[in-house]
């Protein structure tokens, strides 16, 4: 069992070491060690399964403007890969969802985008759609999935190395020791790396919409109309993957004056 998990540690840390990455228009250096072919091969397959069972909108108009802002990003997204001259694949595709209770929308590694019908009362516009559509395409940019794989794994690791560590122990001590990683690595790594990851997507994301032509300033009243509509139900911070709406409007008033130079040359 240790032979094994000493070699499984190796392999992981090998992996590790020669799959640095850049994200595009942060510069933040990363890890990324699942093949880029692996998570589009897996995100493709989840995406048709959610689109055959789901009801795909006949709105003609919603339809096209949903395409729209998609294919606007997504030129985006190609001349910001050009810049930086970093070389990455997507097989863009845009549908939108008929589910006026979902105020949600998606997009999985590869560029497979989902835009769910009640999101629209809150976007209001193409513009506000694209403050949206933006931050989704920006965790596929910036590879927050495939990070996400990485961390879930190697925290599994250290959870199964602590365990056979502990084998001789009592079950009492062994239960508290493994209850207090989990609870550590919760709070004090996977949520605070996923509010990390948000606040990326949504400088990434300002970005890329002002890239794409839409006025970055619209990411705000956005914001400000999602914070009214959750009524302050959401947890706090410190229990959360996404940083509160406080936070969120408070480091958009940072990034979007920077990201407003692509919008207004």
């Amino acid at each position: 069992m240790k032979k094994t998990l000493q070699l499984t540690f190796f392999t992981l840390f090998t992996s590790l070491l020669f799959s640095c990455s850049t994200v595009p228009g942060t510069g933040r250096t990363q890890f990324t060690p699942i093949p880029s072919g692996t998570m589009m091969s897996m995100s493709s397959g989840e995406y048709s399964k959610v689109i055959k069972q789901a009801k795909l909108s006949d709105d003609k108009e919603k339809v096209a403007m949903v395409r729209r802002v998609g294919k606007r990003i997504a030129a985006a997204v190609d001349q910001l890969l050009q810049e930086e001259e970093i070389e990455m694949k997507f097989d863009w595709e845009f549908n939108l969802i008929v589910d006026d209770k979902q105020a949600n929308a998606w997009c999985m590694p590869g560029g497979k985008i989902a835009v769910y019908t009640g999101i629209l009362k809150y976007t209001k516009d193409e513009t506000g759609l694209a403050v949206v559509m933006g931050h989704e395409v920006a965790h596929a940019v910036a590879k927050h999935g495939n990070e996400r794989m990485a961390q879930g794994l190697g925290v599994s690791l250290l959870s199964i190395a602590l365990a056979v560590s502990l084998n001789e122990q009592d079950p009492t001590t062994r239960n508290l020791f493994l209850g207090a990683f989990g609870a550590g690595a919760q709070y004090g790594v996977l949520l605070p790396f996923g509010r990390h990851q948000e606040t990326e997507a949504d400088k990434l994301g300002v970005q890329l919409m002002a890239r794409a032509g839409y006025d970055p300033y619209a990411a705000i009243p956005f914001w400000q109309r999602m914070a009214k509509a959750s009524g302050g139900k959401k947890p706090p911070e410190f229990l959360s993957t996404h940083p509160s709406n406080e936070t969120r409007i408070k480091n958009l008033e940072t990034f979007i004056p920077e990201a407003a130079i692509y919008y207004f040359p």
